[in-house]
């Protein structure tokens, strides 16, 4: 049996307990200054390997491959390994590489979902016909970290001198006023079927904070607007509007097969989005893999309920597949 192995951060410790619920023995790689959650705070996963830096993982891929291990990625494992490392790496892994490239790509992710029939935000390419306000982003899996608002060429130009801006690293996204809602879907190849296992909305601070203040109050302090995420709440969305979350997840999965044949997208993926009054979801951004919202639900979500009737976080949700794949001599599929 493959052991499921990680690294110490962003969803983690759920990956970790979701095995080991599944009966899978694990393996957490930790840098020494965060080893200590693993190790003392909760200590739960079979065993840590610590290193000076998430540099050095290939220090440890030869004996990851001697133990068998299947690497479950998640948003900071993204972040430290980029995708030159991904093509290098030779121990197992759950996923789809190659999917990977489009999500780390603002640019590719924006005609991923186009190709998907998805209302997206006008995108600007260049920044001198901004005539609205925009949300400007880096790429990469960065938690909303450097994201900034500005509504005209003008503004853009003092950012960019400012913060010395690569314009081919980033993305100008029309501002969408409205409720951000991020969905956690799930697609299973051995089950062949589409899940919702939860939502979430982030607290970004502190674009969040600013809206407790009046107008008057904002004008005094003139706050630098962040959107760094630092925590994550749960949601339960109206009912009605389940079947279009659906049919949305089912023309992503559809249209990845199509841009990364033959496999596609497969396991945990999310769509960010932001619902206007008029219930119209615009999405903003997809991750194709784990997200960090999933945190909140490690003993499960109301959906997960619906659909297992036992606590299934994403984390374990993984596991169980893995486990379905191996049952069924599939593994091939999915690693």
């Amino acid at each position: 049996m493959p052991k499921i192995a990680t690294i110490g951060s962003h969803s983690a410790l759920q990956i970790i307990k979701g095995a080991k619920d599944e009966g899978f023995a694990t393996i957490l790689i930790s840098t020494y200054k965060q080893a200590k959650i693993y190790t003392e705070l909760f200590p739960i996963a079979d065993e840590v390997i610590t290193l000076d830096s998430y540099d050095n993982f290939f220090d440890v891929e030869d004996y990851l491959i001697s133990q068998e291990a299947v690497i479950i990625p998640h948003g900071s494992f993204v972040a430290y390994l980029d995708q030159t490392k991904h093509d290098l790496m030779r121990v197992k892994y759950f996923g789809n590489k190659d999917i990977l490239k489009w999500e780390s790509n603002r640019q590719k992710q924006m005609q991923w979902l186009q190709q998907a029939g998805l209302y997206l935000p006008k995108i600007f390419t260049d920044y001198r016909e901004i005539d609205r306000p925009v949300m400007v982003k880096l790429y990469g899996a960065g938690g909303g970290q450097g994201y900034f608002v500005v509504s005209s060429k003008e503004q853009m130009e003092q950012e960019i001198a400012k913060r010395q801006l690569d314009l081919n690293q980033v993305l100008i996204q029309e501002y969408i006023l409205g409720c951000p809602v991020y969905i956690h879907y799930f697609y299973s190849p051995i089950l062949d079927r589409l899940e919702i296992l939860s939502l979430d909305r982030r607290y970004e601070t502190n674009v969040d904070g600013l809206s407790r203040l009046n107008y008057q109050t904002q004008s005094i302090l003139q706050p630098d607007p962040s959107f760094v995420v630092i925590g994550n709440s749960p949601i339960v969305i109206r009912e009605s509007l389940l079947a279009e979350l659906y049919e949305m997840g089912q023309r992503v999965v559809a249209v990845s097969r199509e841009i990364c044949p033959p496999k596609g997208l497969y396991g945990p993926f999310c769509l960010e989005t932001i619902v206007t009054p008029e219930q119209k979801f615009y999405v903003i951004e997809i991750s194709a893999r784990i997200v960090a919202g999933t945190n909140l639900f490690i003993q499960g979500s109301p959906y997960s309920e619906l659909l297992f009737s036992e606590p299934m976080s994403t984390g374990r949700r993984i596991a169980r597949e893995i486990k379905l794949a191996q049952a069924a001599n599939r593994l091939e599929e999915i690693i």
